[in-house]
């Protein structure tokens, strides 16, 4: 196991630059003024420059140097956390990226595990009866979920939450909610408010932001619930048809061990490469729901920034996420390894 986390570890720096890099040469597509945005800190540099002080800014930060000299100084920068200011945002792109991740992970946080679980148990179920009117039933749950657009259940789902029952409001707090997390009274430990809440004595503001997370956690529970159902239906149904399922009836393995012990967890392998790759893209922002629900994540950020055309937050989130997803991949890789260990021979 520790020599397949190594080799893993080895390859990691290799990915990251490969990212860096490609980031830089998406950069390379934008006009002088747009990519001088990626380098500065301050937003009065760019008003009202004539075309002299472009010329000097673009001598001032080097972007008149060979590519690979501008490479090595942008690396330098990213290292620092240095990527240049948002418009959107008014402040620093790393300040906008961080205050906007503690959403996203809360969000992340609590639709992750319905998700996972109910999707998992449903596959089971649907696998173990097969072609019987509970596996039919099941199916059509599925494929209805994942035949929806994301913005069609989520505006449907906005509506009944909402407009017709008004229990389940959009955003992320109450405006009375809001005036305490901004009090000097309430401290931040987390920056999920939930867990804040808790830890101040505020089961109000906890509860607050429970309510505005139940409308994103449904819509993103059904969407992901109907593809791992498939996935884990397939794998569970592929595992049952093996000969060590057969031989573990023949010598009288209760069924319910014969399916929780033995096929449930070689089934789990393809589940797991899947649910990582759900996990990543919550917590790289899941942008319809979260501007569907007005929610204040990572997602809704990045909706806003390209909409507005600011590069350089546009440029920061693709490479967080890029840093995210890599770093990610070599979790599930040790997830994988651990739950059948003939990868670690590989």
């Amino acid at each position: 196991m520790l020599a397949y986390i190594v080799r893993r570890l080895l390859i990691l720096p290799f990915i990251l630059i490969g990212v860096t890099f490609l980031v830089f040469f998406m950069m390379q597509f934008l006009d002088p003024v747009q990519r001088l945005a990626a380098y500065i800190k301050s937003p009065e540099e760019l008003k009202n420059l004539s075309s002299e002080d472009i010329e000097r800014l673009i001598k001032r930060y080097g972007l008149d140097r060979p590519l690979w000299v501008q490479y090595l100084e942008w690396v330098k920068k990213i290292v620092h956390l240095d990527l240049g200011w948002s418009e959107v945002a008014h402040q620093p792109v790393k300040d906008a990226i961080l205050s906007r991740f503690p959403a996203t992970l809360e969000l992340a946080l609590f639709a992750v595990f319905p998700v996972i679980w109910v999707g998992i148990w449903l596959g089971v179920i649907s696998a173990v009866h097969r072609d019987r009117l509970l596996d039919q039933v099941i199916r059509v749950f599925a494929i209805i979920g994942w035949s929806l657009p994301s913005f069609v259940f989520g505006i449907f789902i906005l509506f009944i939450l909402y407009g017709v029952l008004g229990l389940f409001p959009p955003g992320r707090l109450s405006l009375w909610a809001q005036a305490v997390v901004s009090s000097q009274e309430f401290k931040s430990y987390t920056g999920l408010l939930v867990i804040d809440g808790i830890l101040n004595g505020r089961f109000d503001v906890a509860l607050d932001a429970l309510r505005h997370l139940v409308g994103p956690i449904i819509t993103l529970s059904y969407l992901w619930w109907a593809f791992i159902l498939r996935i884990t239906r397939s794998s569970m149904l592929e595992a049952l048809n093996k000969e060590y399922i057969t031989t573990a009836r023949a010598k009288g393995v209760p069924e319910r061990l014969v399916i929780h012990r033995h096929a449930k967890r070689n089934a789990l392998i393809p589940v797991v490469t899947v649910a990582g790759m759900m996990v990543l893209g919550l917590l790289g922002g899941v942008v319809i729901t979260e501007t569907i629900f007005d929610y204040p994540g990572i997602g809704r950020l990045a909706a806003t920034a390209s909409q507005q055309l600011d590069y350089p937050l546009i440029l920061g989130i693709t490479l967080f996420y890029g840093f995210l997803l890599v770093v990610g991949n070599l979790i599930v890789d040790v997830l994988y390894a651990i739950i059948d260990p003939r990868v670690r021979l590989e």
